[in-house]
C-alpha cells in the first residue's frame, strides 16, 4: 500500500497545497521525540526536494533544540487527508532553522505572509518522500483556522514577543539550548505586517 519516491511529484505538491494541518516530527539523538500540529497557511514547496514552514512561537521550541542537537539533523512532516480520498504523505530529510532577524530568514520570507509571532523558518531538504493508504484516518470538515495566535502576538507587541521568548524558548524539554540567545541580542526590528 505504501509508495516511496526520491523527490515530490505535481499529485503530491497539490496535496501538500491543500492541506489545512500537518504534524513536525523531531528527536535528539536522546531525550523525547516531539511531535507538533501545525496549522495556519505556513507550509511551502519549494521545489522536488525541498520544503520550508514558517515557525511561529509556541509554548516551547523543540524542533530547534533537536535540529541543533541531531548530528544528521532528522526532520519527518506528515500531511493526511481529511477529506476526500484517503493519503498519508511522509517527508523525511535533513532540515535547517533560519531565525527571525538572520539574513537566511530575511532571503526566505518574501515565500510566505509574515505572521506576528514568526519566530524561525524550517526548511526541509527531502531525501525520502512516502505515500500511504490513510484509510483509517477518519473524515473531518474544515470550518475555519483559528486567528489566536495572531490576535496574541499583535496585541502583546516584539518587546513581549522577545521576553517570552527568554521565558519559554531558550531550551527543549530536555535542557537542550534552541540558540535563540543570539537572536535576543539583535536590534529592534519593524514589526511584521498585520496578517
Amino acid at each position: 500500500m505504501s509508495q516511496k519516491f526520491a523527490a515530490l511529484e505535481d499529485g503530491h505538491r497539490a496535496f501538500i497545497e491543500r492541506q489545512k494541518l500537518f504534524f513536525v516530527a523531531t528527536a535528539a539523538p536522546s531525550g523525547r521525540i516531539n511531535l507538533s500540529p501545525k496549522g495556519m497557511p505556513t507550509m511551502r514547496v519549494l521545489g522536488a526536494t525541498r520544503v520550508a514552514s514558517l515557525d511561529s512561537t509556541g509554548s516551547g521550541n523543540e524542533t530547534r533544540a533537536h535540529i541543533l542537537a541531531s548530528p544528521d539533523q532528522r526532520l519527518t512532516l506528515m500531511f493526511c487527508a481529511f477529506d476526500g480520498e484517503p493519503m498519508i504523505l511522509r517527508l523525511y530529510g535533513r532540515a535547517t532553522s533560519h531565525l527571525r532577524g538572520s539574513p537566511d530568514y530575511d532571503e526566505r520570507i518574501s515565500q510566505f505572509e509574515e505572521v506576528p509571532g514568526a519566530r524561525q523558518i524550517i526548511e526541509l531538504d527531502v531525501d525520502l518522500v512516502q505515500t500511504s493508504c490513510g484509510m483509517a484516518v477518519p473524515l473531518y470538515d474544515y470550518k475555519a483556522e483559528r486567528d489566536n495566535l495572531n490576535r496574541y502576538w499583535l496585541r502583546h507587541g516584539l518587546a513581549n514577543l522577545r521576553k517570552y521568548w527568554q521565558k519559554k524558548n531558550m531550551q527543549s524539554l530536555d535542557g537542550l539550548p534552541t540558540g535563540l540567545q543570539a537572536e535576543l541580542m539583535l536590534p529592534e526590528e519593524t514589526p511584521p505586517r498585520n496578517p
